[in-house]
């Protein structure tokens, strides 16, 4: 069964402010946690921050942009995007 990813409001507004190709690694991202669910091993520099809260880097170098969810509702599976943007405003 597939995962269903929605944005917060302010996620959704960071990632309209995103470079093209950082937007486009986060659809990636997006389309890879619909299919394979939260957990993301596979990402560069994934960690899981607490309890059913992830991130994980979109872009290295200077800036980084990363990317940071959680997962909302395990029945349904539903994850939400809490934080998209560079990593020196990042909620952790």
């Amino acid at each position: 069964m597939k995962w269903t990813v929605r944005y917060s409001p302010k996620a959704g507004k960071q990632a309209h402010k995103l470079p093209q190709a950082v937007l486009k690694v986060l659809d990636f991202l997006i389309a890879d946690i619909e299919l394979s669910g939260p957990v993301r091993g596979d990402w560069p520099n994934y960690s899981k921050l607490a309890d059913k809260v992830h991130h994980c880097h979109l872009k290295k170098g200077h800036p980084t942009y990363v990317a940071v969810w959680s997962e909302e509702d395990e029945d349904i599976r539903l994850v939400e995007v809490q934080y998209v943007g560079t990593h020196e405003k990042a909620p952790y």
